[in-house]
């Protein structure tokens, strides 16, 4: 196994990426409402979102296994999105090793804290973001919905020893 390595959008495959993505989401569909944004990418989009961000990939045997991709946003924070590991390799801290790089990344940039959006309906997800230090900051809704349908998550960047 190899990485966390940033993304080529050149060289990388960007088809075998989305089916990573759709596959890791897919637990989701009938789960989340509105449904995943993961359903409008496309391997072209993708390869934009790489141009514009940056992602980053942990691959076996040729394959793609895990991934996300950052942005920064606002003066001192840095946005995890897209996270998504193989379901067949969940648990094997693939998750914490993609965290450990958005952390060098935002370390790099000057940025103190990483923030993410996971759906509202996902405990499981939020348990996972808890335990890797996240805490609820905040509520939102998908346009056009009354009710919550996302929960926000920060934590510091922590210093290198």
């Amino acid at each position: 196994m190899e990485g966390p390595r940033r993304i080529d959008p050149d060289r990388d495959d960007m088809k075998a990426l989305l089916q990573l993505i759709r596959t890791a989401f897919a637990s989701m569909d009938g789960v989340i409402d509105p449904p995943s944004s993961a359903h409008e990418l496309t391997a072209e989009s993708l390869r934009d979102k790489a141009r514009l961000e940056t992602g980053f990939v942990i691959m076996d045997e040729g394959l793609p296994v895990a991934c996300l991709f950052c942005r920064p946003e606002r003066p001192d924070t840095l946005y995890l999105g897209k996270l998504a590991v193989d379901p067949a390799r969940q648990g094997r801290g693939l998750g914490r090793l993609l965290l450990a790089a958005a952390d060098d990344l935002a370390r790099a940039a000057g940025l103190r804290r990483l923030r993410l959006e996971t759906r509202v309906e996902l405990d499981g997800n939020h348990r996972t973001f808890e335990r890797w230090g996240f805490v609820k900051t905040g509520e939102s809704r998908h346009p056009g919905f009354s009710r919550t349908t996302a929960i926000d998550m920060e934590r510091a960047v922590p210093e290198v020893p």
